[in-house]
């Protein structure tokens, strides 16, 4: 696995304490501690920079500061847009199979990286470690089976706000009774997200912004006034009472 590295504005023990902060739980051995410190290692790239590039070796990297996309490639130059990953996110990265990926940054990213077999390997000895990473695994895995329904079955505008509720649970601010985001990602990287074309992400923010269930100032800030109506327009059941 090929890292790419833009100068460092953090130490790596800075980094690796975010990392000890959001993931490791607190009964964690000190032994253990001593060995993520060491398979730890240092990434980071510019905004529109490629972090890690495909190779041989799976890699779980945690996200300290940034926001970053993961790129899948297929033949003939195809690439679509996996996920988005923000800071405190752990993220595996495989290596080559049917697909390579790349993991890019969206904005300018320091993150910690280590060789998944041996970070895999540690978390079966430590429960308290297990139980994090089984608990991101199964985040990770309700957020893909809800990419499938919205790839499979949802209209351009149940995408598109769907999109954004799931942007405004985790990343958004509260602001004003809705909730205020900052979008890293470019129009193109939504669209390549949800299977749309740049004119259609345009087209569904103007019809959802005239709806009056969104507020937009430039192209990154979006102020949901609305999130209940957000997700009823995104087909989402209304919560149980």
């Amino acid at each position: 696995m090929q890292y790419h590295r833009a100068p460092a504005t953090t130490t790596f023990p800075e980094l690796f304490e975010l990392f000890v902060q959001a993931v490791l739980p607190q009964s964690l051995a000190d032994a253990a501690y001593l060995q993520l410190q060491a398979m730890g290692r240092y990434a980071s790239a510019v905004a529109g920079g490629v972090i890690l590039e495909d190779g041989d070796q799976h890699q779980v990297v945690f996200v300290a500061q940034g926001a970053t996309k993961l790129v899948a490639h297929a033949s003939g130059g195809r690439e679509q847009v996996v996920a988005f990953h923000f800071e405190g996110d752990l993220i595996s990265v495989s290596s080559r199979g049917a697909h390579s990926y790349t993991l890019c940054a969206l904005q300018d990213c320091e993150l910690v990286a280590f060789p998944a077999e041996d970070f895999l390997g540690l978390a079966r000895s430590e429960p308290g470690l297990l139980n994090e990473v089984l608990d991101r695994v199964l985040t990770s895995l309700s957020r893909s089976r809800e990419k499938l329904i919205t790839l499979g079955r949802k209209t351009a505008q149940e995408r598109v706000a769907g999109f954004l509720v799931t942007m405004a649970e985790r990343i958004g601010t509260p602001r004003e009774g809705g909730c205020l985001l900052h979008l890293p990602m470019s129009r193109r990287d939504m669209a390549d997200s949800l299977g749309l074309t740049i004119e259609t992400i345009s087209r569904q923010l103007t019809e959802l912004r005239e709806a009056g269930l969104i507020a937009t100032s430039g192209r990154s800030d979006v102020h949901i006034c609305d999130i209940a109506a957000l997700e009823a327009r995104a087909g989402q059941l209304a919560a149980a009472a």
